[in-house]
């Protein structure tokens, strides 16, 4: 009996691991994907690309794609006056480009380690990727991948992979940091 193939969007190194874990132990094949051109700014998007891609050698997991693949300016314009509903439009590009790809590659499955975040928008995530798939081509594979969260911190932790301060958008930095001024 052949495994199931699953295509993981990775949105960092520490949300991979658990992620990766859990997949893995669900009898899945795992390729990922890392896809984030909301990332700010381009040196952060590299932190973070480069902790995903330490996380998938260290876990033996095959990644996809293109990793120079980094359009700022595109991602801008599609959230230009939607600021306050911006995460939806961050989600649905991700997801949509995931189970693009996903449909390309012939994957059965596709998911995404947004799921394990507890600070992300973890309802509207499912039902964004529940509804992408409806044709059937390739399922959202639904997991709540949050039981492992405290885990996940421990584990990224002893690896020494980096960990982020914010979600990934100038908004969102902003959000972050502006309690300190």
């Amino acid at each position: 009996m052949s495994s199931k193939r699953i295509l993981l969007h990775a949105c960092c190194g520490p949300c991979s691991i658990t992620t990766i874990d859990i997949l893995h132990d669900q009898g899945f094949e795992i390729c990922a994907f890392f896809y984030n051109p909301n990332i700010h700014p381009l040196q952060e998007y590299v932190r973070r690309r480069d902790g995903f891609l330490e996380v998938a050698e260290k876990m033996n997991v095959k990644v996809i794609g293109s990793l120079a693949e980094y359009d700022s300016k595109r991602w801008f314009r599609s959230i230009a006056y939607r600021e306050e509903n911006r995460c939806f439009h961050c989600y649905a590009d991700r997801l949509e480009r995931t189970l693009s790809l996903a449909k390309r590659g012939g994957f059965d499955f596709f998911t995404s380690t947004l799921l394990y975040s507890k600070f992300q928008q973890h309802k509207r995530i499912a039902e964004l990727g529940k509804d992408m798939a409806g044709d059937g081509r390739c399922a959202f594979y639904y997991y709540d991948f949050r039981e492992g969260w405290k885990d996940g911190i421990e584990r990224s932790k002893k690896m020494g992979i980096y960990r982020q301060q914010y979600c990934g958008c100038l908004f969102s930095e902003n959000e972050r940091f502006t309690k300190e001024l």
